[in-house]
């Protein structure tokens, strides 16, 4: 009877741990979600950002806004939702694993619904689309995922270093992103000029705006996989199964992301963005760091500040409805399809309106999901994955 006893509270103990885990995964997929929509809203707001350059109409202030936003957020949001996609794989892996069930078509049949969910994404709400990056990317993921936690590590920073070196010689040889500036003015203009028409006039502009975004993916598609490769090398070693154990890890990765990470995106900042191969060049060695970084202090503080784990929780778990709901409302706010204040709101009025999104998101979540077991796009992604309806509502 005691056996018996201490065997339900082990298993207890083991799926409170459990549950524990997940929920600091979801938290952090919950505030990259943040850091994502911080980074994005500006392409809405202005047809400038797609072009490189910035609105001729902006004050000193909206520009020191501008800047601390790429600073801070540019080229490290979409990184850490790389790594929390590969190591979601390994879970993934591991679920297949417990239930005895064949993995590689699942997984297939899950990239083909994420690829048409991202291409109309892509047209419909926002150019800038990284679903279905993240589809074909996870091809090559799936074919490498016995990869050992070590070598996908070091392929992880050869790839990054290879990024690197490419965008260096590229700026010693004297080529530009924007060859005109003059001419990226008046191209952001017009954007900004369709975005403030009607549907129609929005989506046009998707589709023109299509091969400038396919050949960012130049750079960011190859960043994504190494963050991939990390992410699958963390969950192959469980990383975040415990995290209270890796207290020391985590501290360090601050020690040495922040200082790295924040001079690098000085550089990159003031130097001119992702409009500059130079600063760029600097920004895609560093960004790992401080992306690395804003990961170990959101765990800590998780660990010291549940509430804030159980707050963000949610909106992580249901992460693609909201991250294409974050699309769906900056249209309405910002396009001619609903209130068209795309060139007339200044950025820091925009970053507000991100942050008021994002809260919105975290509330809705929660009460979402203490009536429905999935979020709306998970449930029907689950159904073509599984090839079977599951119960929507709890």
């Amino acid at each position: 009877m005691q056996s018996s006893t201490e065997g339900r509270q082990n298993n207890s103990r083991r799926q409170s741990a459990l549950a524990a885990r997940i929920n600091d995964i979801d938290a952090l997929r919950g505030g990259a979600l943040l850091l994502i929509l911080l980074v994005n809203i500006a392409y809405f707001a202005s047809g400038y950002a797609f072009h490189l350059v910035r609105d001729p109409d902006h004050s000193d202030f909206d520009r020191m806004v501008f800047m601390a936003v790429e600073l801070l957020f540019a080229m490290k949001a979409y990184l850490l939702f790389s790594f929390l996609f590969g190591y979601s794989f390994t879970l993934q892996l591991e679920s297949a694993a417990r239930r005895g069930v064949s993995f590689t078509p699942r997984f297939l049949r899950r990239l083909s619904g994420l690829f048409l969910i991202g291409a109309l994404h892509a047209v419909l709400l926002f150019h800038g689309d990284i679903l279905t990056t993240y589809a074909l990317l996870g091809l090559v993921l799936l074919a490498v995922r016995r990869i050992a936690p070590r070598t996908a590590l070091l392929a992880a920073a050869w790839i990054v270093g290879l990024i690197a070196f490419l965008s260096g010689i590229a700026a010693v040889l004297g080529t530009t992103l924007v060859p005109d500036t003059a001419a990226a003015i008046e191209a952001g203009a017009r954007s900004t000029a369709a975005m403030q028409g009607g549907f129609g006039s929005v989506v046009l502009e998707h589709l023109r705006s299509l091969p400038a975004m396919l050949g960012g993916l130049a750079v960011q598609g190859p960043l994504a996989f190494s963050a991939f490769l990390v992410g699958l090398a963390a969950g192959k070693r469980r990383m975040l199964a415990d995290v209270a154990a890796h207290r020391a890890l985590l501290h360090r990765i601050e020690v040495v992301g922040y200082p790295v990470g924040l001079a690098g995106a000085t550089v990159f900042a003031v130097g001119g963005g992702t409009s500059n191969l130079t600063s760029l060049m600097v920004s895609v060695l560093t960004a790992p760091f401080l992306a690395a970084a804003y990961a170990a202090t959101m765990l800590r503080l998780f660990q010291r500040r549940r509430w804030i784990a159980d707050a963000l929780a949610p909106a992580g778990r249901m992460a693609l409805s909201n991250y294409l709901g974050q699309s769906l409302v900056c249209v309405i706010i910002f396009t001619g399809a609903g209130f068209g204040l795309a060139g007339h709101t200044p950025p820091a009025q925009v970053l507000l309106l991100a942050l008021a999104i994002f809260v919105g998101q975290v509330a809705v979540s929660a009460w979402w999901l203490r009536r429905f077991r999935y979020g709306p796009v998970e449930w029907g992604l689950r159904a073509w994955t599984n090839r079977e309806r599951t119960a929507l509502r709890r």
